[in-house]
């Protein structure tokens, strides 16, 4: 964050304040993580430096999810968050987890589980167990006994990615994630292809008016 003000030349510290505040204000709004700083600053400016701040901000909510801080980016609109109809679910060892797609890749829902022990291979392969040990330090993810559980919902970048978390290692989040009967996202991908394929389109014939 200090290379970020750094580079916009940022000195005053009204503004440093000021974009504290909003920061604040986003990321208690996005509810992606708890804070423990939640008390915004308060600090005023005035109209034109408010604007050029506001820009710079903007800037900062394009940048960070670059350098994988997606603490800005909101997870899944509540209205869409229960609907049944669009729930996934990925179950190993007993253990199950829920969650649907999003525009931004793949949410997976508070309360879902995680097998606790992470696979061999993913000490050679450390994507997964990587994804899981910063989870559990943002406190998204917690030891419940025999297995890790999800206290908030998550947002991650693909289904596979959500998959190699539960997983404890690499998976196919096309083949992992199914529906209540079983179909697995992988084929509805590959029927909805299909049904997309086979609808008719209404071009005019050649020759035709327009």
């Amino acid at each position: 964050m200090d290379v970020l003000f750094h580079k916009a030349a940022i000195e005053a510290k009204g503004h440093i304040k000021y974009l504290e505040g909003r920061l604040i204000e986003t990321a208690r709004s996005v509810g992606r993580f708890e804070l423990e700083n939640s008390q915004a600053s308060g600090s005023r400016l005035p109209e034109s430096d408010a604007a050029d701040m506001n820009i710079f901000l903007v800037r900062m909510e394009q940048l960070l999810p670059i350098l994988s801080q997606e603490f800005l980016k909101p997870v899944v609109k509540n209205e869409i968050r229960f609907s049944k109809a669009n729930l996934l679910f990925c179950e190993i060892k007993g253990l199950k987890a829920s969650g649907r797609q999003t525009d931004n890749g793949f949410v997976v829902l508070k309360g879902s589980a995680a097998v606790l022990n992470e696979r061999p291979s993913t000490q050679k392969y450390q994507y997964a167990a990587n994804l899981r040990s910063g989870l559990m330090t943002d406190g998204v993810l917690e030891e419940q006994k025999d297995r890790l559980v999800f206290r908030a919902d998550h947002e991650f970048s693909s289904p596979s990615a959500a998959a190699a978390v539960i997983h404890g290692g690499q998976a196919n989040g096309l083949t992992a994630w199914k529906d209540s009967k079983g179909v697995s996202l992988k084929e509805k991908e590959e029927k909805d292809i299909q049904q997309d394929a086979s609808t008719p389109t209404n071009e005019p014939a050649a020759g035709g008016s327009i």
